[in-house]
């Protein structure tokens, strides 16, 4: 299923395949890197309402 979803990311841009050191990873692409600061936000959203609403997180 990862691997599916990773082709998935990188056919429409998010992601693209890099070998390192004869290891093959997957980094963010531009694209992909323009969505941080929107994930990062909904991340503190949720992590602050969590807090509102006694709700315990896993660490």
């Amino acid at each position: 299923m990862l691997t599916q979803r990773l082709h998935e990311l990188e056919e429409i841009g998010l992601v693209r395949r890099a070998a390192v050191g004869g290891h093959e990873h997957y980094a963010l692409t531009e694209r992909g890197e323009s969505l941080r600061a929107v994930l990062q936000s909904l991340y503190d959203w949720g992590r602050a309402f969590a807090a509102e609403a006694d709700v315990k997180l896993a660490p």
